[in-house]
């Protein structure tokens, strides 16, 4: 728009401009210029709200404010409008689950020789069991009785702190005659048991019960390629009801891979025919998922483990393995042993499930089979106490009915000397 311009006004002549041309240019030339203006008018305008709204978000800035932190994975409440923010007890367990830590307790049960301590060692990738020191006198390396060690070891590994108390078994099956050998390995587990349970019942409990209960027990086969023992199976037929059992065929590396089916698929058969139910339990699978996942860890039980702490290169890689003339075998290679199997079970997939087995099933059978038997103490007492009461009220109550018989008697003798 053109400022000053009318329709009716003459057209402006510019000094030393002379033709229409010219005239036509100069006028575009103030129209042009007369735009410009207007542009730069709104330009103004919107910097000036823009600084005002500006001032008043730094206003609001000022202002005291605390943001609720978000966790992992949580979503805005502005993303989605029905968000309601259940899922973020997640990470709150998560959290308060670092920093508690975790427990697990494993006992290894079998003769000696057959590598439980090595294989302990396999397992956690450190010295948590300690090898048997060698005695001079070879009366002494072997215990007279079963004996019960444990160790506990506190373990980091990114961030999550594990509390291991490896238990094992001296003397086991060493002796000539091995009878009622397992009954200290029982005592030992129904012992943590009870202590469990006293800490439980107490007043004044803590707030964390130190968990002492043997959460699983690996149980060593050794590798003869024909069929169980008496003892191996009656280990496993009383202890299975009070401990979940792992069985393994230690030192699997001496036998050959079809000795080794053939020695898996016997001792299945053995554990189904004397009912000995061993982890995973079948009636305690939760769901088609974990059954079918289960399914596949019994068609493999036991596992055919080798167990080594010695490190070697293999292809430019450090790996844990037992070497021999015709080479290495390597303990995590699933084609050489079932090693890994093993440790996936105890530690990647299965761990917190047998926690959970030994707490709520073994566990509370015990601890019903307890209290029942407290409840029968006290109403037996009770029930003795009372017939003790009542038969002291029975002697009263003769003593005043033998005393007026006496004096019935002393009256009649009387009137009968009288006649």
């Amino acid at each position: 728009m053109l400022l000053g311009w009318r329709s009716c006004d003459p057209l402006w002549v510019w000094p030393g401009s002379s033709s229409r041309s010219s005239l036509a240019s100069q006028a575009g030339a103030v129209i042009q210029k007369g735009r410009e203006w207007e542009r730069r008018k709104k330009e103004r305008k919107g910097l000036g709200s823009e600084v005002n709204l500006s001032h008043s978000n730094m206003s609001e800035s000022t202002k005291p404010h605390h943001p609720i932190p978000q966790g992992k994975g949580e979503k805005s409440q502005g993303g989605d409008f029905s968000y309601v923010g259940i899922d973020a007890i997640l990470e709150q367990m998560r959290r308060k689950a670092m920093k508690q830590g975790f427990e697990l307790n494993l006992m290894v049960v079998g003769q000696s020789g057959l590598g439980k301590s090595t294989l302990m060692n396999t397992l956690f990738k450190s010295k948590v069991s300690r090898n048997k020191s060698v005695q001079s006198n070879p009366e002494e390396r072997i215990p007279k009785t079963v004996e019960i060690k444990s160790i506990s070891h506190d373990i980091e590994e990114k961030g999550v702190r594990m509390k291991l108390t490896v238990i094992d078994t001296p003397g086991f099956g060493d002796q000539i005659n091995n009878e009622n050998c397992w009954q200290p390995i029982m005592k030992f587990i129904n012992d943590q048991y009870e202590a469990y349970l006293q800490e439980e019942i107490n007043i004044n409990r803590k707030k964390r019960i130190p968990d002492s209960r043997v959460h699983c027990c690996i149980y060593f086969i050794p590798p003869t390629g024909h069929c169980l023992r008496p003892l191996d199976v009656e280990f496993m037929r009383r202890l299975s009801k009070v401990v979940n059992i792992v069985p393994v065929i230690a030192k699997a590396d001496t036998l050959t891979l079809e000795e080794r089916d053939s020695f898996k698929q016997t001792i299945r058969e053995e554990l189904r025919a004397n009912g000995i139910d061993v982890y995973p339990q079948k009636e305690f699978d939760e769901d088609a998922e974990d059954r079918m996942i289960n399914d596949k860890i019994r068609e493999m039980i036991p596992f055919a483990v080798v167990g080594s702490d010695q490190e070697y290169q293999v292809n430019g890689k450090r790996l844990l393995g037992r070497k021999t003339k015709w080479g290495i075998i390597e303990v995590e290679n699933i084609a050489h042993c079932e090693f890994a199997y093993l440790r996936d079970l105890l530690i990647r997939t299965h761990m917190q499930n047998i926690k959970d087995i030994t707490g709520s099933i073994h566990y509370e059978t015990y601890r019903v089979r307890r209290l029942n038997e407290s409840n029968g103490h006290v109403i037996s007492q009770t029930s003795d106490h009372m017939a003790v009461q009542s038969k002291a009220n029975g002697q009263l109550e003769e003593q005043p009915s033998a005393l007026q018989a006496n004096g019935v008697a002393a009256q009649h003798e009387a009137l009968s000397h009288e006649m």
